[in-house]
């Protein structure tokens, strides 16, 4: 047998990363979108409570990442009226759908990059 063969398994194809899997692993693993996430699951923040959750970030990567993740449907951008104007952002319902993931992301880097 080859090493192709082996490699392709007993059903003759090659096995594959999910493709589901390695979309979300890109969403939640650019830079600083984990931890903009993260940081909103313990609920809405404003533009200036954000910089501190994440420090060492930039204010133009910050919105940045909040636009990419509104995009993508994660993040919610909420304008309060009144003087002077607030913005605050939320996750949306997929973006919450993540929480238990990233918890245990966190998880295993308390337990093992610590």
């Amino acid at each position: 047998m080859t090493a192709e063969a082996s490699a392709q398994g007993e059903s003759g194809a090659a096995e594959r990363v999910c493709p589901h899997f390695h979309a979300a692993i890109e969403l939640v693993g650019k830079r600083w979108s984990g931890a903009i996430l993260s940081a909103l699951t313990e609920g809405p923040r404003r533009f200036g409570e954000l910089t501190q959750a994440v420090p060492g970030m930039s204010d133009r990567l910050l919105s940045q990442r909040l636009r990419e993740l509104e995009e993508e449907g994660l993040v919610e951008r909420t304008v309060e009226a009144g003087a002077p104007v607030r913005v605050s952002y939320s996750l949306t319902e997929k973006g919450a759908d993540l929480s238990p993931a990233l918890g245990e992301l966190g998880a295993w880097g308390r337990r093992w990059l610590a």
